[in-house]
């Protein structure tokens, strides 16, 4: 029988600024928890507990640590990346599926996810130039043909896509970091004449896919919706049944440098963010070597976008090139753009292995130095589409179009115990684990709130301390669980 969980009325944390900033030295911490109150939130698989507060806390002076303990050290002295924010991509599926919902679970959809209150408070938004596979059909926004641009217009977003981004940003309370990425050029600028099975974008297309960009910022202003940034391009080492396009590591950063970087300025939209890479974290150090090395592409990228899907059957998740990165070129931003559980079924919607998997992915990614993260559809039917070639696959909120019902999978909870209570502008703040089980990270809020996250992987009840210099609290996690400390 499968178990329908309904989202909670949650508590509060609400700080304004949505603003990056990029990552400045971290300033002075005065951090002080003596006699303070943690505040303790859970979602556990063996208990009905979905983002719950499950107990408050006080902290007390505490002795050295022993080695049979279990504990998670929180240093605020030493602070690193300034939090980008966390959020979820608005595809055509996604839109179409939500204009097919009553507008009561349309209502109750966008205050889950943009409420910061009652819901999550997503504040990233990612959306597709033209179709990808998670849309009806291959489209573009010119007629098939047209080098000069001149047919170029969005009138297909504006049935279902453009409608829900609005409402969205609304839900957020008017501000949301929206960027866009294309998953392939139109046919004709390519060498396979076809959007889909990868190909190349042709030489003689370059300055055309470049001003295509900037094209569809200006329509997308046009319409009220800011754009943040761009990613170059989806997946470019992928040959995909559906809309893909390959490029070298030396073609992304030649197109970046002499056609899309130039064309961005040129055009006024030198202060828009252009992420590279935008694949899994596996290739993800050469494709940045070979782009920040070389000054005058390097100048145009504000950082490295990068997904989840293993491409090699070790599964390895490869966070430490992550590292590498961030070690490498400290002025460069480190950007989670997709992820999703993949093959699609109904009888899985309460997984908790995937739901896990969030919780692995946005830990690590951030302790390696991301600044933000952004999930894949954030709404998909009950066949895990609409998606034109079939690629079906998992959403934190399924909607079942027969019954109008929301389905809010563990996934959705996990992505909640950190976007709900680590708000922008946050930094991460020194966190360490004294066992393997436990997986943790924590931020300080710029009002002075800081949030530690726990993960308990292994099949086991911990009881563990959590310390802050002198001072520490007790706490219990259920196995497979993950518990957000607030305080």
């Amino acid at each position: 029988m499968k178990k329908y969980f309904m989202i909670p009325m949650l508590g509060l944390f609400v700080l304004g600024c949505t603003q990056h900033m990029e990552n400045e030295p971290a300033p002075a911490s005065s951090f002080s928890t003596e006699g303070k109150t943690v505040q303790v939130y859970t979602t556990a698989d063996s208990a009905d507990l979905r983002l719950k507060l499950t107990g408050e806390k006080t902290f007390a002076p505490a002795g050295q640590p022993t080695e049979v303990e279990i504990f998670v050290v929180v240093n605020p002295e030493k602070q690193f990346q300034t939090f980008l924010g966390i959020g979820g991509a608005i595809t055509d599926a996604s839109a179409e599926v939500f204009a097919k919902l009553p507008e009561e679970k349309q209502q109750e959809l966008l205050k889950a996810y943009y409420d910061q209150e009652a819901g999550i408070g997503y504040s990233l938004l990612r959306t597709t130039i033209h179709s990808c596979d998670f849309s009806p059909g291959s489209y573009t926004y010119i007629e098939e043909g047209d080098k000069e641009l001149k047919t170029f217009n969005i009138d297909h977003d504006r049935q279902f896509r453009i409608p829900m981004i609005k409402k969205a940003t609304e839900a957020a309370g008017g501000e949301l970091l929206l960027y866009a990425s294309p998953w392939s050029p139109p046919a004709f600028m390519k060498d396979n004449n076809n959007m889909l099975q990868g190909g190349k974008l042709l030489p003689e297309y370059y300055q055309t896919w470049a001003e295509y960009y900037t094209k569809f910022i200006e329509a997308y202003e046009k319409e009220g919706m800011p754009i943040w940034g761009v990613t170059i391009q989806n997946e470019p080492m992928a040959t995909q049944r559906w809309e893909s396009c390959i490029y070298t590591a030396e073609e992304e950063r030649d197109f970046l440098k002499n056609h899309l970087g130039p064309t961005m300025a040129k055009k006024g939209y030198g202060d828009k963010k252009i992420v590279v890479w935008d694949h899994n974290r596996d290739l993800i150090y050469h494709r940045a070597t070979t782009i920040f090395d070389d000054p005058e592409a390097a100048k145009y990228a504000w950082g490295v976008g990068f997904h989840w899907y293993e491409t090699w059957t070790g599964g390895d998740p490869m966070f430490e090139n992550l590292g590498l990165i961030n070690e490498a070129y400290p002025s460069k931003n480190l950007l989670f753009t997709e992820g999703c559980n993949e093959r699609f079924s109904p009888e899985k919607y309460q997984y908790w292995p995937n739901a896990e998997r969030y919780g692995r992915s946005m830990i690590n990614d951030f302790n390696k130095g991301t600044v933000g993260w952004t999930d894949w559809n954030i709404l998909l039917d009950q066949t895990g589409g609409p998606n034109h070639v079939g690629n079906f696959c998992f959403a934190p909120i399924h909607a079942d179009t027969d019954s109008g019902e929301l389905i809010y999978t563990p996934s959705y909870y996990y992505i909640g115990h950190f976007s709900k209570f680590i708000q922008p502008n946050a930094r991460r703040v020194s966190t360490s684990s004294s066992r393997s089980p436990l997986m943790s990270t924590s931020f300080v809020n710029e009002d002075g709130k800081m949030a530690t996250i726990v993960m308990n992987q292994s099949d086991q009840i911990i009881t563990y301390k959590m310390y802050i210099g002198a001072q520490a609290v007790e706490e219990t996690i259920p196995a497979h669980a993950i518990q957000t400390l607030v305080y």
